[in-house]
Formats: structure tokens, C-alpha cells, sequence
């Protein structure tokens, strides 16, 4: 595919809402951001990585789409706020499209109607089903608050939603459709994902330690990464996207790691470049006993020692906002100036699972090779819908 300009992004999660502090945090993870939720099934506590930073209100014209995954889209568009104005004056509004991605949605929203309606037998005033919790109701709303006008849809395949949402959104660019998409992702944390993915018993008891012997479990997330996607070229660029679906099982991935190797080489094809092209790849890395086998199966039969790592540990799993807030630590690693392009460290007890092929996981303080101008990122979703997504930078 022609590179295509990624040249704002906005984002906000556990680690902080901009995206110097983000950045600081995942390439010196000095201390886990995560905090003590309760599920609602047992009472028991577990980490999560829930946003603790003040969320912005909504304008006041669209308070119809009040929630709270509405407003963690919102705070990521307000960091990309005058590179969304600055498109639509340049293309003009009909060619500025939405594509994002999400699993939740603001089911958030919806359960803390039901619970009030078991509690009093009426449902909230201001609960809206079609603005807060409908899967298209936030591309919705950040169409209505950018004013665009261009095609908008909501991309929901799981934990690859938002990375398979740059296929989608390349798709509107070079289908001439579109001169430029927001394209991005978000999800909220809610107690049915919490509750269901302990029902899975893929809850880790502490952090998640992706690639360890000790690894016993995921960390859910929550957050929102939004990004400037225009036809022409910038300093970082959408490179290559590669997707599969195995269909291997509902929702343990297949062992033997083929959709996945699918997915990267078709982004390596999609960009037109060799595996020892790609100087560091961010994990799909959940820390889950099967996934963590299959990726790294994956992963050494098609490279040779890429620096690679998972932030999860650190952001959490962010579900459907997963692909697009991970393609964000790329872009954050690819727009620091040489020689200090460092690489997000893997946060793990770095005791080595004898059953893994071993993979060279970055170490705090690991830069990027002088000559890499590629990265790459994975998403692999329940149902073997696997994604990955590569990034380049121009110099």
C-alpha cells in the first residue's frame, strides 16, 4: 500500500492524558499505574487499568451521548482537535471520514441503567440506548463533534477492533472515498468484560507478566487513542496492515500460531518489506498461559531476534481500544528525534517459561536501531480474528 500520513494523535489512559506523560511511563515503568476493582459477581478485587485522571464534559449540545466512554473519546479528540479543523478546511468536510473501533462500548452505561431499573423499577431519565451504548454511537458523536461529514462506522472484532480499523480506514483513502479519517479506538471498563473474563479465569492475581513462567492472567484496561489519518505522507506513516481470521476457536487462539503468522506477513506484504525490515514489534502480549504460547510461536518462526515488547502490564488490556492504543506507543516511539527513540520496556519478573521460544524482549532503556524506520503491532482477538499493523517514519 502508499504510505499513508498518520500526523496527529490523541490519547488518554491508566498511564496518564497526554501523550509526554504516557510516553514517560511506558519507556520508564517505574511503578504499576493499575488500581483495585470489585467484581460484582463475588466481591473479589482485582487490578484493572481504570482512567483516574478527571474526564472532560461534553459540550453541552451533545449531551444526549453522556457516558462515560463517550468521554474518554472525547478527551482523546481534544488533543487533535485543530489537526481535525485543519483537514476539513484542507479536503473539505465530505472527505473527512470516522472509523473507529471498540468492544463495549458504553455498556458501562447500559448496566448502571439496569441496575437502577432492579433497584427502583424505572430506568435513568437520561439513559439513551442509541447515543451511549449503540456500538456506532461513538463514531457518531465524534462525526457530530468534529463536523464531519464523511462515512462513519463503529469496527467491533473484539480486542482487534481498532487495529483492524486502519484497514478499514485506509480502505476510505484509497478507494478515494476519503482524504483523511480519524481512525482510532475505545473501550471502558465495565463489570460485564471484568466478571466474564474472570469467569474465563484469565484474571492474572497481580500485574499480568506476559512471557514469564509465572504468568497466570490479563489486566483489563480502559482508554481511547484517536489519530489523523490524510493521503499524504508524513513524518509517520501507515505502512502495511495484515489481517486473518483462523475461526479456530470462540475463544482460545490457535496453538500453533498460523492466523497470527498470517496477519504479520501479510502487513510485512501490505508494506512491502522483509521481517528483518521491522526494527521493534509490540506484542499482542496478554500474559495468558495459551495466548503467550502462541504468539511466541508466531513470532520466532517468521523473525530473528526483534526487540519486542507488551504494555499491557502497564495500560492494561484495552480491549477493543487495544490495536489503536498500541499503535499509539509505536507512534510515540517513532516520533522521538535520534538518537533517543527508545523502546517500551517489557515489564516482567523475567523468569523465563522453558516451553516458549525466547524471544528478545526489550529492557528499560533499549533504544531503536539507528537503520529501523519500521515497527510493527499485534492484535489478536477471541475467534481468531488477528490484526497487525505496521508504522513507518520518514527519516
Amino acid at each position: 500500500m502508499i504510505p499513508l500520513g498518520l500526523t496527529a494523535l490523541g490519547m488518554v489512559n491508566v498511564l496518564g492524558d497526554t501523550l509526554s506523560t504516557i510516553s514517560r511511563n511506558v519507556i520508564y515503568p517505574h511503578d504499576s499505574k493499575l488500581s483495585q476493582v470489585t467484581l460484582k459477581t463475588t466481591g473479589e478485587k482485582v487490578l484493572a487499568g481504570r482512567v483516574l485522571t478527571p474526564l472532560h464534559d461534553l459540550p453541552e449540545e451533545l449531551l444526549e451521548y453522556s457516558c462515560r466512554n463517550h468521554a474518554l473519546a472525547y478527551s482523546a479528540f481534544l488533543q487533535i482537535k485543530n489537526d481535525v479543523s485543519r483537514v476539513i478546511e484542507k479536503y473539505g468536510a465530505e472527505r473527512v471520514g470516522i472509523v473507529l473501533g471498540s468492544s463495549t462500548s458504553g455498556l458501562d452505561a447500559s448496566e448502571t441503567a439496569v441496575f437502577s431499573w432492579l433497584d427502583t423499577g424505572e430506568l435513568p431519565s437520561d439513559y439513551n440506548f442509541l447515543t451511549q451504548h449503540q456500538m456506532g454511537s461513538v463514531s457518531e458523536f465524534i462525526a457530530r463533534l468534529s463536523m464531519s461529514k464523511g462515512p462513519f462506522f463503529t469496527v467491533s472484532t473484539a480486542c482487534s477492533s481498532s487495529a483492524k480499523a486502519f484497514a478499514s480506514a485506509s480502505n476510505l483513502i484509497n478507494l478515494n472515498i476519503c482524504d483523511a479519517v480519524i481512525v482510532g479506538g475505545v473501550d471502558t471498563l465495565c463489570h460485564l468484560t471484568l466478571n466474564g473474563f474472570r469467569t474465563l479465569e484469565l484474571i492474572s492475581n497481580g500485574v499480568s507478566n506476559p512471557f514469564s513462567l509465572n504468568r497466570n492472567g490479563l489486566n483489563i484496561g480502559e482508554g481511547a487513542a484517536l489519530f489523523v489519518l490524510e493521503r499524504s505522507p508524513g513524518i509517520i506513516n501507515l505502512c502495511g496492515v495484515g489481517e486473518s481470521c483462523d475461526a479456530y476457536h470462540v475463544s482460545a487462539p490457535d496453538p500453533t500460531g498460523k492466523g497470527a503468522i498470517s496477519a504479520m506477513e501479510n502487513a510485512l506484504e501490505s508494506a512491502s518489506l522483509k521481517p528483518d525490515e521491522i526494527g521493534y514489534l509490540n506484542l499482542h502480549g496478554t500474559g495468558t498461559p495459551l495466548n503467550d504460547m502462541m504468539e511466541a510461536k508466531a513470532v520466532d518462526a517468521l523473525f530473528n531476534d526483534v526487540p519486542c515488547s507488551s504494555v499491557k502490564p502497564l495500560t492494561g488490556h484495552c480491549l477493543g481500544a487495544a490495536g489503536a492504543m498500541e499503535a499509539g506507543v509505536c507512534w510515540l516511539t517513532l516520533n522521538a528525534e535520534r538518537p533517543n527513540r527508545l523502546m517500551p520496556a517489557h515489564l516482567w519478573d523475567g523468569v523465563s517459561d522453558p516451553d516458549l521460544p525466547q524471544l528478545q524482549l526489550v529492557r528499560e532503556g533499549g533504544t531503536l536501531d539507528r537503520k529501523s524506520t519500521y515497527v510493527m503491532s499485534n492484535s489478536f482477538a477471541f475467534g481468531g480474528s488477528n490484526c497487525s499493523v505496521v508504522l513507518g517514519r520518514d527519516g
